[in-house]
């Protein structure tokens, strides 16, 4: 069985922390890069052994890949994404899918008219301390992200980065129940966002999403609330443990990768494993997570106004 062709496109900080220490580790891919800046693409072939490497994306799309993964500047993504689509790539890219929900939309269509796999990067869903949460009983979720000295326009901060928060508690809502946007609140001036608050709600459970983009530190919080019990997850990496009886805390193990920890080892396996099965993943659940975001943008704006 020959291995899988699989090309890597952008080859900024996502693409060498998270995705080439796993893709370059697993058996049976044949990898091929593609940045703009040819220095660079020389520095991490050399580094990983890369043969196929290239700034041109039709001579990338002459190599009859299997699978991309797209790690471009969000502006770039609806490009990039309908090309490998028109092509018959099956694609992984970066959140969000696109800049805005019409090309988002488009790009669904366009990958089931195609029949190929377009899988979102929300690595969160396949981190271990986040995908343990989805078997609890629960009624209420909370989830914190926050930023030091980072205000941004409201498209900008909500699609960037916000998104992880909006797509990882409609994960943990009922998969049997759409997610009603109950109330959004948000603060900022002349146009830039600094705090946007968040309620969904879903088949008896309530999440509540915050991100402070000016506050005292760099954080991600994550709890679950169920009768009798609590969870509490901090930076990913530590879990707390509440019930009556009192806490437990499990911390990440000192040679638990990154990568691993924070989810994109076992989303690159999944994504990989569909395309060698010939299974088709579908990005219609990701839309969702795009809408919903496109209504907090349009409530941010008229509360803050957009520059």
């Amino acid at each position: 069985m020959r291995p899988l062709r699989i090309g890597v496109i952008g080859l900024g900080d996502i693409a060498t922390k998270a995705y080439l220490p796993v893709l370059a580790s697993r058996p049976g891919v044949d990898m091929a890069l593609m940045t703009r800046d040819p220095e660079r693409l020389r520095g991490i072939a050399r580094q990983y052994g890369v043969t196929r490497a290239t700034t041109d994306l039709d001579e990338l799309l002459g190599l009859d890949l299997d699978a991309a993964f797209v790690h471009a500047a969000t502006d770039a993504h609806a490009d990039l994404v309908e090309r490998l689509l028109h092509a018959g790539v099956h694609v992984l890219v970066d959140k969000p899918l696109a800049a805005n929900l019409e090309d988002c939309r488009r790009l669904v269509e366009l990958a089931e008219a195609r029949d190929r796999s377009l899988t979102v990067g929300f690595n969160r869903r396949y981190a271990p301390s986040y995908a343990a949460l989805a078997d609890l009983p629960r009624t209420v979720v909370l989830m914190q992200k926050n930023r030091v000295g980072l205000p941004d326009t409201p498209r900008r901060l909500v699609f960037d980065d916000f998104i992880h928060v909006v797509d990882t508690l409609r994960f943990l809502l009922p998969p049997d129940a759409d997610a009603e946007l109950v109330d959004v609140v948000c603060s900022g001036e002349g146009g830039r966002l600094r705090t946007v608050m968040m309620t969904l709600r879903a088949g008896g459970v309530t999440a509540v999403g915050v991100m402070h983009r000016v506050s005292g530190s760099d954080e991600e919080v994550l709890e679950v609330l169920g009768d009798g019990h609590k969870q509490r997850v901090v930076n990913l990496a530590e879990v707390e443990r509440h019930d009556p009886s009192g806490m437990r805390v499990t911390r990440r193990g000192d040679w638990t990768p990154v990568p691993t920890q924070r989810g994109f080892t076992a989303m690159c396996a999944a994504f990989l494993d569909a395309v060698g099965r010939g299974q088709i993943i579908s990005a219609r659940d990701a839309l969702r997570t795009h809408e919903l975001c496109e209504a907090v943008v349009r409530r941010a704006e008229a509360a803050v106004g957009s520059s």
